[in-house]
């Protein structure tokens, strides 16, 4: 009996001498993996629209409002796998983890082919061209398969309140009205 008292005794204090907040990381240190490929304000002008067809019409990538030289920024870590010109149009992409590439355009690129970028980094500045007013036009797929790149973004933190108070915290919860 006295063995099983002085067990039980070590192992409360081994447990308590590693609190269970120390595995865990600050939310504060916790990045999504994409952010923003300019720096706000970022107004959409036209969204991503699949086409229905591999080959057929849509719009492949999300055109966001800015300035001619405004700076681009890398939204993911990655590695550059073109910074030049395709048919009329510079523009920059970029190999991601997973097999994620994302596509800049119209840009002037400040990088160079095989250079690793992290997230956040200017990769270029815009140039004119692509929509009647300046915008970038930011494009991301997986294979052949053309993603929306505003659903890399992340939307923050759902935080659910409760539908009534907890019992003697006094707070009222104004109804919700649309």
């Amino acid at each position: 009996m006295r063995t099983f008292a002085q067990l039980t005794a070590l192992i409360v204090i081994l447990v308590s001498a590693f609190p269970a907040s120390a595995a865990a990381p600050p939310a504060a240190r916790i990045r999504p993996y994409f952010s923003w490929p300019l720096a706000p304000p970022h107004p959409l002008v036209r969204p991503f629209i699949p086409p229905a067809t591999p080959y057929g019409p849509g719009h492949r990538g999300a055109d966001l409002t800015a300035a001619v030289d405004h700076p681009v920024l890398a939204a993911g870590d990655g590695r550059v796998i073109h910074a030049g010109v395709v048919v009329d149009r510079p523009l920059v992409s970029l190999q991601h983890p997973g097999g994620l590439r994302t596509t800049y355009e119209p840009v002037a690129p400040t990088v160079a082919r095989d250079q690793h970028v992290r997230r956040g980094d200017v990769i270029g500045h815009l140039v004119a061209g692509h929509c009647p007013t300046p915008c970038l036009h930011w494009g991301a797929r997986r294979g052949a398969i053309y993603l929306d790149p505003m659903r890399l973004l992340s939307r923050g933190r759902v935080r659910l309140l409760p539908s009534t108070p907890a019992a003697g915290t006094g707070m009222r919860l104004a109804p919700i009205t649309s």
